[in-house]
C-alpha cells in the first residue's frame, strides 16, 4: 500500500495505529483484571451462602434431608419464589429438600465426578437465567449418607456490572485515543508550520520579492537547512554575476581589436598584417575568458591545492628571462609549506598577472613573499616603481581601467586577479611598498 505524500497525514495515521494498539491492549488488560475481581467477589459471597446452607443441613428421623432453623436461610431471597437465590439439599435415594424460591423447579443433580467440593460452575436456571452454582458434599457426624448441598445465585447482576464496566472502559479509552490522536495531529501541524513558512519564503525568493530566507527565527533543526539554501542562492547569484562580468570583460576587451581590425580592412589599401594580428589577439582574449569560465566551474573544488611559493619561483624564473635586458632583480621568499585551496592554473594566473604588472613598472627590484596567518595565506608582491595614489589604486581594480593608455594591454589583469581571488574565497588589496612602489597583497584560504 502506497504511503500518503503528506507528512502530517503519515504521522497522524502512524500515531493512530500505535495509540489504537496500545489502548486496546491496555483496555483488555483492565477489563480482564476487573472482571476477574468482580467474579472472585461474587464467588466469595456464593461460597458464604453455601457454607451457611451446609451448616444448616440436617436429616430427619426418617432419613430425609432438611434444614434447621438458621436465620440466614429464612431471608426473603430464599423465601421469595424465583428470586434468583436458590438452595437444594439431596440424599442419594432419599429425596431432596429445596428453598421456597425454587418453586416447582429443581437444580441439576449433584455432579459426583467433580469431587466433594466446593465446586463452582455456570448452569441454566429458572426463567432462562444463568446461575452461578456452588456445590459440596457434607458428611454428618453419625457417618450416615452424605448430604449433597447446592446453592445457586443468578448472575444477571454480575453480567450487567461487567457490561457496564466494558462500556465505561471502552468509551473512556476511545475518547482518550481520539484525544491523543487529535493532540498529536495538532502538534504535527504546529511543528511542521516552519516548513510551510520556509516553502512560502523560498517561493518569494524565486519570485524576486525577497532576497533571502529568514533562518534566524527558524527552529534549530531547520535553521541549518535554510542557511544552506541561502548559501546556494547566494552562490547562484554570484555565478550569474561572474557570468555577466565575463561577458562585460570580453566585450570590453574585444572592442578595441575589432575597431582596429575594421579600420585596417576598410582602408583603400587593407593592412592584412594588422588585421591578422588583431584576429590573433581576439582569439587569445576568447581563450582567456573560456579559461575564466572553466575556473568559475572548478571554484571551490575540495581537492584543489597549490603551493604559492613553488608557483612564484616557477613564474620568477620565466620573468627573469623575459626581463633579462632590464636586469630586474626578482626574489621569492617565504613559507614553502604553505598551501592554498586554489587550482594550480588559477594561482599561476593570479600571481603571473601581479608579477608581470610589477615587472612592467619596477625600476630594479620585485619581491614576492609568502606568509601564513590566522586569516589564510598572504602572498605579497612589491616593486620599487612609481607606485599609485590611493585614488588610483581604487581605479585600477575596475574592469578595463588603464592609467596609461599608451601602455600595452586591455586593463583587465588586476580586475581578473580580484575576481579570481573572490571566486576562491580570497581578496586582493593594493597598498604602498616599503620601497615606495606598489604593494599587491593577495589573501587566499589556507588548505
Amino acid at each position: 500500500m502506497a504511503l500518503p505524500r503528506s507528512l502530517t497525514l503519515r504521522l497522524a495515521l502512524l500515531t493512530a495505529a500505535w495509540v489504537a494498539l496500545g489502548l486496546t491492549l491496555a483496555g483488555w488488560l483492565v477489563l480482564s483484571l476487573t472482571s476477574e475481581q468482580l467474579l472472585r467477589t461474587f464467588d466469595g459471597r456464593l461460597l458464604n451462602l453455601l457454607d451457611a446452607v451446609a451448616g444448616a443441613a440436617t436429616l430427619t428421623p426418617e432419613g430425609k434431608p432438611g434444614v434447621g432453623t438458621v436465620r440466614a436461610l429464612s431471608a426473603p431471597n430464599f423465601a421469595q419464589p424465583l428470586s434468583g437465590y436458590y438452595w437444594q439439599i439431596a440424599v442419594p435415594g432419599a429425596g431432596s429438600a429445596t428453598s421456597r424460591s425454587l418453586w416447582d423447579a429443581r437444580l441439576p443433580p449433584f455432579d459426583v465426578a467433580a469431587g466433594s467440593g466446593p465446586v463452582i460452575t455456570d448452569i441454566p436456571g429458572p426463567r432462562e437465567a444463568t446461575l452461578r452454582l456452588a456445590q459440596r458434599a457434607v458428611v454428618p457426624e453419625d457417618g450416615a449418607q452424605p448430604l449433597l448441598v447446592q446453592v445457586g445465585v443468578a448472575r444477571d447482576a454480575l453480567d450487567r456490572d461487567i457490561r457496564r464496566l466494558r462500556l465505561l472502559v471502552g468509551g473512556t479509552f476511545a475518547l482518550l485515543g481520539l484525544g491523543l490522536v487529535g493532540g498529536v495531529a495538532g502538534q504535527v501541524v504546529w511543528g511542521l508550520a516552519p516548513l510551510r513558512q520556509a516553502r512560502q519564503a523560498l517561493a518569494e525568493v524565486r519570485a524576486g520579492t525577497r532576497e533571502r530566507l529568514v533562518a534566524g527565527s527558524a527552529p534549530s533543526e531547520l535553521a541549518p537547512l535554510l542557511e544552506e539554501i541561502d548559501a546556494l542562492v547566494a552562490q547562484n547569484r554570484a555565478t550569474v554575476e561572474r557570468a555577466r562580468a565575463h561577458v562585460g570583460n570580453l566585450a570590453h576587451a574585444l572592442k578595441t581589436p575589432i575597431a582596429v581590425q575594421r579600420t585596417a580592412l576598410e582602408t583603400p589599401q587593407p593592412d592584412l598584417a594588422t588585421a591578422r594580428a588583431q584576429g590573433a589577439a581576439m582569439e587569445r582574449l576568447v581563450q582567456h575568458h573560456l579559461a575564466r569560465a572553466r575556473a568559475s566551474a572548478l571554484a571551490g573544488a575540495a581537492a584543489a591545492e597549490s603551493a604559492p611559493l613553488a608557483v612564484g619561483e616557477e613564474l620568477a624564473r620565466a620573468l627573469r628571462r623575459l626581463f633579462a635586458a632590464r636586469g630586474l632583480e626578482i626574489t621569492v621568499a617565504g613559507d614553502a609549506a604553505a598551501r592554498v585551496r586554489v587550482d594550480h592554473q588559477d594561482l599561476a594566473e593570479m600571481l603571473g598577472n601581479l608579477l608581470e604588472n610589477a615587472c612592467n613598472w619596477a625600476q630594479e627590484r620585485v619581491r614576492l613573499e609568502v606568509r601564513r596567518g590566522p586569516e589564510g595565506v598572504a602572498v605579497s608582491i612589491a616593486d620599487d616603481g612609481p607606485g599609485l595614489t590611493p585614488e588610483e589604486r581604487e581605479r585600477v581594480l575596475a574592469r578595463g581601467a588603464r592609467l596609461d593608455e599608451a601602455a600595452p594591454g586591455s586593463g583587465l589583469g588586476l580586475a581578473i586577479v580580484r575576481d579570481l581571488a573572490g571566486l576562491h574565497g580570497g581578496s586582493l588589496a593594493l597598498g604602498e611598498a616599503p620601497e615606495g612602489g606598489l604593494l599587491a597583497r593577495l589573501l587566499l584560504p589556507a588548505r
